[in-house]
């Protein structure tokens, strides 16, 4: 794997959801570098570590939610060295049980697989069903990384660039939220 600035030159084989995040942070003047890594599709969290040691940046959980009745939506993006602790979410955002959401809603609202989520899959959700809920401690951080919607590539920008244009340019105001990942009492 190796540090390359900026989108691909040529953009043949890789999906439409991929090519929609370069266009989208090309649209926008987001510099950024990638690394391409199709013999290692980033699934877990142990295999973004390896990734991310060549892009230099924390490691984030994607995690896609919904509450109890599967009405309201929620995309929580937070470092991955921290636990997830349903309950301490649950307090802070007022809601009463929040638990993964069906891989179904993901496809249709995200146009998004398991393994491959992403902030910039909030582009693809144009009834805007989805919240996005951000750990602060993410935003403390200099860089931010992701994948193009596609789990065989990963990049890195500014996180100024995530808050100051893609988020704006989405139409997305996030909720920021203080995760310990500790059980709460």
């Amino acid at each position: 794997m190796e540090l390359l600035n900026g989108s691909p030159k040529d953009m043949s084989g890789r999906q439409d959801r991929e090519v929609r995040s370069y266009e989208l942070l090309d649209k926008l003047n987001v510099e950024f570098v990638r690394t391409d890594h199709p013999d290692e599709p980033a699934t877990t969290m142990e295999a973004c570590e390896k990734i991310d040691s060549i892009l230099n940046v924390r490691i984030c959980k994607n995690l896609f939610l919904c509450n109890r009745q599967k009405t309201v939506f929620y995309l929580l993006v937070m470092p991955g060295d921290k636990p997830f602790k349903t309950k301490e979410l649950s307090k802070q955002m007022g809601i009463s049980r929040l638990s993964f959401a069906d891989e179904a809603f993901m496809k249709e609202m995200l146009d998004l697989y398991p393994g491959s989520v992403s902030v910039l899959g909030l582009m693809n959700d144009k009834e805007k069903k989805v919240n996005l809920v951000i750990d602060e401690d993410v935003l403390g951080e200099e860089y931010f990384g992701c994948h193009p919607c596609v789990n065989t590539s990963s990049i890195r920008f500014k996180t100024r660039e995530l808050t100051e244009k893609i988020l704006p340019a989405l139409g997305v105001t996030p909720a920021i939220v203080h995760l310990d990942g500790e059980a709460q009492a």
